[in-house]
């Protein structure tokens, strides 16, 4: 297998559910935690900007409504991505990559970039999250890991920018699901935890791709994947487990 850059665990959405999700104060979190790599969600707004943000909708994280790949970046930078989670974090604005970018290239931190796209737009979402994140990282000597349940922004990203690690993210083992990352020259398998076995994670690693896990909240399932000889633990809970461990 390649060398693998990544450390083992990964903070969800920033920290988890400690700060709102998506939110630079959310990285700022999970950082006082002691975490050196980041999960994120990435989608375009109408004019192509690419911001932060796991939903479709803009209903369940902001003060805002309706789809938000079908606002302008001018509309979506308005809102209140805070007040939901908690009045500590009133006003909390949406962030834009360049802006996550520059916080994480500055304190040497790493990052998993999930590309969520907005349906409808899978392959052009990986194609311009790809093309920002190789040049937002164009000096850094560790890229971030581009990841998606979408073959076809993978498909997008792998074309855009082919130097940049992908990993195929899957809820279930269908058929063909190895092949299909060969076909993406994937370097990981992110599976929700519960469906990793010796037998899998020995055919991942077989095909030269490292293995990782969402969403490990849980030391049971954590322990149980360290046995397992698995890569990568993504989590919510940033203040159960040790980033050093």
């Amino acid at each position: 297998m390649k060398h693998w850059h990544y450390p083992r665990w990964i903070a969800h959405r920033g920290a988890g559910t400690l700060a709102p999700e998506n939110t630079l104060a959310a990285f700022r979190k999970g950082a006082e935690y002691g975490y050196r790599m980041f999960e994120c969600d990435a989608k375009l707004s109408a004019d192509d900007v690419v911001f932060l943000m796991h939903d479709a909708t803009l209903n369940r994280t902001t003060n805002g409504h309706g789809i938000g790949g079908e606002q302008s970046w001018h509309q979506l930078s308005q809102l209140d991505a805070g007040s939901w989670h908690s009045r500590h974090y009133s006003g909390e604005p949406l962030p834009t990559l360049t802006g996550l970018a520059q916080y994480c290239n500055r304190n040497q931190f790493f990052l998993n970039i999930e590309i969520k796209p907005t349906p409808g737009v899978e392959f052009k979402t990986g194609e311009i999250v790809a093309q920002q994140a190789a040049h937002l990282w164009q000096h850094e000597k560790v890229p971030p890991l581009l990841t998606s349940f979408q073959f076809d922004s993978l498909k997008g990203a792998q074309q855009a920018a082919p130097h940049l690690p992908r990993g195929l993210l899957l809820h279930s083992l269908t058929e063909g699901w190895l092949e299909s990352a060969k076909r993406l020259d994937c370097s990981a398998i992110v599976c929700q935890y519960a469906l990793w076995s010796p037998e899998i994670v020995l055919a991942a690693h077989g095909a030269g791709m490292r293995c990782l896990s969402y969403t490990v909240n849980d030391e049971w399932a954590a322990q149980h994947l360290l046995a397992l000889g698995t890569d990568g633990i993504i989590t919510d809970r940033v203040d159960v487990f040790s980033p050093a461990a």
